[in-house]
């Protein structure tokens, strides 16, 4: 999260495999309510958002990425653990390189202080409403298998 009155530019990446997607979970405390979003983070000064997607992969999972897209950008204006948030988010198609991230069933890695987990959920709990998928914006830039 950035500062009150901070915008956060980030770079997301969006892996998709059949119907499955591949993201980070996440929790609302306040909210009591688990979320879904792409992998990705902030992009540092003086670094393209592309740069800053390969490296946030890099750093949180060990990932290389593939076949990488510029898709569009996103808009994303929330409210997480009680705090207002805006974020202005550089969404990116992609693959990863090594073949092995498609056969996990999820990776837990350190995100600062937290501890994350990435996995694969099928896109079509997401449609059903059964989970939340943020920004919901990004459903615009699935694709059907």
């Amino acid at each position: 999260m950035g500062k009150l009155g901070e915008i956060r530019v980030l770079a997301l990446g969006l892996i998709q495999h059949g119907d499955r997607l591949f993201l980070s979970q996440g929790y609302d405390r306040c909210k009591q309510e688990t979320f879904y979003r792409a992998l990705g983070g902030g992009i540092n000064f003086g670094e393209t958002s592309l740069e800053a997607l390969q490296r946030e992969f890099q750093e949180e999972i060990q990932a290389q990425l593939t076949n990488i897209h510029y898709l569009g950008c996103l808009e994303n204006i929330f409210v997480y653990n009680g705090e207002p948030g805006h974020e202005i988010i550089q969404l990116y198609r992609c693959d990863f390189a090594d073949r092995r991230f498609y056969q996990v069933e999820k990776i837990v890695f350190a995100e600062g202080e937290r501890q994350k987990t990435a996995l694969w959920v099928d896109k079509n709990r997401f449609q059903g409403g059964q989970l939340k998928l943020v920004p919901q914006q990004m459903f615009e830039f699935l694709h059907n298998e």
